[in-house]
């Protein structure tokens, strides 16, 4: 998940992987003219402090002075990645419940309805052991149940109140209160007057301390239809989890962060709160807070509240290695639909050596009208109305995958756009990259940074990223240099030894006619 480097176009058709609302962030909260007044990098991080509680939570702390607003966020070191058959989707889930309130928010009697979630649960798993029984289920029995599941939903809707957390947050000034997940993280985040800072404090610690999943099951069918509209009517969603599964085999990468709609269907709230208890503890998560905020101040306020929560080591990691690709694979999907294609190949993480040149790839091929896919594909030979090739999908923390497409123009065909992108992979493998081109590469890597810095949440999310995924937020600030020392020949040397046959997965749409009207 890095802003800087991924297409929005790659992201918005599919809803879970909930990058646009950066757009709306920065528009809102974001505190401009660091040109004038942050002139340097360097400026920027020597103002960047950290501190470390003693349950294992981290927090970076950068102070900006330039309006009384500070931007918070919270990182989760977790996401899809870290479900497994049966519960996929859950970590997206637990992203919506964490708005739902705790033992004192959200609820007007948490005694009287700690009983009746209890009920509603029993009464899900009376109707879901039925379900399962599938052609042999009683019709009428489960008629029977499902009515009293959503009777008990009822009964304990009686003591919520709906949306208090964000409710706070609103009557303090706050703004942009949202979250997203992805493959490898889950973020929390919002904008308030910094005189109110102690609130996030409270709040944030709360939803972790002491979550409470009221109406887990009515947000579960939330997220049912978000995978509906994301995926099963959207053509480039449904390509996109299909090209996924084909192109991973082992690692979970391979699983739609939505969900599977089965494993959505039968998610208990015991199931997330098992997750939440084991993924969110202190030593997994990091905070971040930019804008006008005090060091000592929030040093102070994080040990007050965030030290409530109990210190437990940090989850195993991941033990399933993606084995090496040995044969090109491929999928086609017929549907009512433009024709589409997507084309990738496996690559490393984020923390290889060659990161910097894998990005410089992408920015050649991508950044810009003047892209060689967008020149190649769109302008010259005019096949495809959107051409572009990125590194780093779905994540960047574990080896993951370049991935190319093409909307393919009216007129043309799947063919076409893949012999066009063979060309330009060859073309990469047997020519150098011009000077000109590589200056554009640095240049631009260099303007990318800074336009992520601008903002307070781009700047937030930049530092929590790279905290987490290299164990250094400096990391981020080093990136620039290191994309001016790619040369020609690196990318060359990469282009030959990633682009190959045997390492390719190829997902394509081709059309099938509508039914004619009557």
């Amino acid at each position: 998940m890095n802003l800087q480097t991924l297409p929005p176009t790659a992201v918005t058709h599919d809803s879970h992987y909930r990058v646009a609302f950066v757009v709306f962030a920065l528009g809102l909260s974001g505190l401009a003219g660091l040109a004038s007044t942050e002139s340097t990098m360097a400026d920027i991080q020597s103002r960047v402090q950290t501190f470390t509680l003693d349950n294992g939570m981290r927090f970076i702390v950068l102070e900006r002075r330039q309006a009384p607003v500070v931007t918070c966020l919270t990182y989760a070191d977790v996401g899809a990645a870290q479900e497994t058959k049966g519960i996929t989707g859950l970590a997206h889930l637990l992203e919506h419940m964490a708005f739902k309130g705790s033992r004192r928010i959200g609820t007007t009697n948490f005694e009287a309805e700690r009983p009746a979630l209890d009920k509603v649960d029993q009464a899900f798993a009376a109707f879901a052991r039925e379900r399962q029984k599938g052609d042999k289920a009683d019709p009428d029995k489960l008629k029977e149940l499902r009515a009293a599941f959503e009777a008990a939903q009822d009964e304990a809707r009686k003591y919520v109140v709906p949306n208090e957390f964000g409710e706070a947050i609103e009557k303090a000034g706050g703004q942009d209160l949202n979250a997203m997940t992805d493959s490898e993280s889950t973020c929390y985040f919002f904008s308030l007057p910094s005189n109110e800072l102690e609130l996030w404090f409270y709040l944030e610690s709360e939803r972790f301390r002491d979550p409470v999943f009221r109406e887990f099951y009515k947000e579960r069918d939330v997220v049912m239809e978000e995978r509906r509209l994301a995926v099963e009517s959207d053509p480039f969603g449904k390509l996109m989890e299909e090209l996924l599964a084909t192109a991973f085999k082992a690692h979970p990468y391979g699983e739609p962060v939505i969900g599977h709609r089965s494993d959505l269907e039968n998610l208990t709230r015991a199931d997330g709160e098992a997750f939440m208890s084991k993924y969110y503890v202190p030593s997994n998560l990091v905070s971040v807070l930019v804008g006008d905020v005090d060091v000592a101040r929030a040093k102070h306020l994080a040990e007050l509240y965030f030290s409530r929560l109990p210190a437990r080591p940090k989850p195993e990691p991941l033990r399933t290695v993606e084995p090496p690709q040995v044969g090109e694979r491929r999928v086609t999907l017929r549907l009512e639909s433009e024709r589409l294609v997507m084309v990738c190949y496996h690559k490393p993480a984020l923390t290889h050596p060659d990161n910097a040149v894998y990005r410089a790839l992408s920015s050649l091929l991508s950044d810009g009208r003047s892209s060689r896919l967008q020149r190649h594909l769109v302008r010259d030979k005019q096949i495809a109305t959107f051409a572009a090739g990125f590194s780093g999908f779905p994540g960047w923390k574990y080896p993951n995958l370049f991935l190319f497409y093409a909307f393919t123009a009216p007129g043309h065909t799947n063919a076409e756009i893949e012999k066009a992108l063979d060309e330009e992979i060859e073309r990469l493998k047997h020519e150098l990259v011009s000077p000109q081109e590589l200056a554009g590469v640095q240049r631009r890597a260099r303007a990318n940074l800074i336009r992520g810095l601008e903002y307070n949440i781009g700047m937030a999310l930049n530092l929590a990223n790279w905290q987490v995924m290299t164990e250094d937020w400096r990391e981020l600030f080093k990136l620039p240099d290191r994309i001016s020392r790619v040369t020609a020949a690196d990318i060359q040397r990469v282009a030959k030894t990633m682009f190959t046959l045997d390492n390719r997965t190829v997902g394509t749409i081709e059309p099938i006619e509508k039914p004619a009207s009557n």
